[in-house]
């Protein structure tokens, strides 16, 4: 199938435009039938690994692969619990609540141009450059989307006001104290502690690192320790630009086990080439894409500082 080195061979050949007649035939193989054809296995693989580098949220949430349709999650909304009982007095009903949580498949493509001189060019790694500028346009609209997605045509973000984090806690006034953030990290439930990692816009990581006490020391001071990145309260940050900046109303950190956020990507990415459209500047086109979809599974998992509105 398309994780021999034939098809691989093959694969590139036409990408290149070499052996046009044995590459058809080869190319026969994959399942596009509209002219697209699908990605081999090892560069499929490379793609992944480049895309993490890319994009700073997705190694910490839950993949999945599916194949066809949505993907239905069933989840626990309420638990029961037990009560203290007299001397043969009946048992109280006490259930659990179950929902579901659907993961469907969004389209996110980028449209790609090289030079028919680079293309011939047998020096150029063309595999690594396509791959190179795939994860980098593609990991930045899954990032931004797994943080402020609306979920309208795109994944649900974290700091979507429907369908993302609980809020733990808002701030006393307009700028951000230490005590808020000690109300943020406790409105997490302890299980979910153990695994919390804060995510946070850079402005934000530099509004607490200002923070001074009553003596003018910063509050915050950053990990001495060769080797041992910096924490929050001892818990591992990640920054990113998608993450909401410091205003009157805005979620501007998370904090959570994001394992309960789960990505769905769809199998097979796909890269088209366009011969004709660009042909008088002498270029090739590459159409590639994909198909993701990115949701919370669990609200409680990852709680968020809302700063209080003015």
């Amino acid at each position: 199938g398309i994780a021999s080195d034939a098809y691989r061979t093959a694969f590139w050949n036409n990408i290149r435009n070499r052996n046009f007649a044995d590459v058809r035939n080869a190319l026969q193989i994959g399942e596009d039938t509209e002219g697209g054809y699908l990605v081999p296995d090892e560069f499929e693989r490379k793609l992944i690994s480049a895309l993490e580098e890319e994009n700073v949220f997705r190694p910490l949430t839950t993949k999945i692969q599916t194949s066809s349709g949505d993907r239905k999650i069933p989840v626990i909304t309420q638990k029961g619990e037990a009560c203290w009982m007299e001397e043969e007095e009946a048992y109280t009903l006490s259930d659990d609540a179950f929902g579901q949580i659907a993961l469907s498949a969004y389209k996110v493509g980028t449209a790609i141009k090289i030079s028919e001189e680079l293309l011939n060019d047998s020096v150029f790694d063309l595999p690594s450059y396509i791959a190179k500028e795939f994860a980098r346009r593609i990991g930045t609209k899954e990032e931004e989307a797994f943080l402020i997605g609306d979920g309208k045509g795109k994944p649900t973000g974290i700091f979507a006001a429907t369908g993302g984090a609980e809020n733990g806690a808002t701030t006393t006034g307009a700028a951000i104290t230490f005590d808020d953030v000690i109300e943020l990290f406790y409105s997490l439930k302890s299980p979910y502690r153990k695994k919390a990692v804060w995510v946070l816009n850079e402005q934000t990581v530099k509004a607490l690192r200002k923070i001074k006490d009553n003596t003018g020391n910063f509050i915050w001071q950053p990990s001495v320790s060769a080797g041992l990145p910096d924490t929050i309260l001892n818990r591992p940050y990640v920054t990113s630009v998608y993450a909401p900046t410091i205003a009157a109303g805005a979620k501007v950190i998370a904090f959570g086990d994001y394992s309960y956020y789960w990505v769905a990507d769809r199998q097979g990415r796909s890269l088209k080439r366009l011969n004709e459209l660009f042909a008088m500047n002498g270029q090739v086109g590459f159409l590639a894409s994909q198909r993701v979809d990115g949701k919370l599974i669990l609200s409680e998992a990852v709680k968020t500082l809302t700063i209080k509105k003015a």
